[in-house]
């Protein structure tokens, strides 16, 4: 059977034991907020690693990246004929419309898109959060620098493939044997037989065959044909 008033009793003393403890105040913006390393902030883009390739632009779910380029012939000392590349013209990305999920960062295969936690780009006019390339620029120089490699963990693919290949020759890439492997002394490898002469079959009774002498004097001393 409950008791009159419990349930007020209850929320009172929560009451009570929040207004004991200390508040925990951001004094924002005097001082900064310490995000956690990988804050979705802003996009940045390196434009030196754009090459065209549009995948980012194909992949957004909000449509909010807008590039334009052209292509320019390159000569090339040596070559047959100048090569073609795409130059990029215009790289803008709507933060009206992104809905800061990471699709486009984590498609670039040239890293040419990063991740800044910088936040604080709120604007009066919804027209002013149309980046360009410039502005996407100028955040490349608050994006952090990338963590450490953990010494104790696992190598990379294509390092761990480097050391399997190793150099031919060399003794310290060579596998170990099966006798190194299993500590039991490897067995002697028997001598090859050397080549035997060849054996000529006689038939019982039969004379050996003659052998002419070897001839006397010198050459000078046998006359002409």
């Amino acid at each position: 059977m409950s008791v009159p008033g419990e349930g007020l009793a209850k929320g009172l003393a929560v009451t009570l034991k929040t207004m004991t403890r200390r508040s925990h105040t951001q004094q924002y913006p005097d001082v900064a907020p310490e995000l956690p390393p990988r804050s979705r902030g802003v996009i940045a883009l390196l434009e030196e690693n754009c090459t065209v390739c549009m995948l980012c632009a194909r992949e957004c779910p909000d449509w909010c990246i807008y590039i334009d380029s052209h292509k320019e012939e390159v000569a090339v000392p040596g070559a047959a004929r100048p090569r073609q590349r795409n130059v990029l013209d215009r790289f803008d990305i709507d933060f009206s419309l992104c809905m800061y999920c990471g699709i486009c960062i984590e498609v670039c295969p040239f890293d040419a898109l990063y991740w800044s936690p910088e936040f604080e780009y709120a604007e009066y006019d919804i027209r002013d959060l149309l980046h360009d390339k410039e502005h996407l620029g100028e955040w490349m120089a608050t994006v952090p620098p990338p963590p450490a490699h953990d010494q104790n963990g696992e190598p990379a693919k294509e390092e761990a493939a480097a050391r399997k290949a190793g150099t031919p020759g060399a003794a310290g890439d060579r596998p170990a044997g099966p006798a190194a492997r299993t500590g039991r002394p490897a067995r002697p490898t028997p001598a090859r037989p050397t080549s035997a002469p060849p054996v000529t079959t006689e038939r019982p009774g039969s004379a050996p065959p003659a052998v002419d002498p070897p001839a006397t004097g010198s050459p000078a001393d046998e006359e002409p044909p």
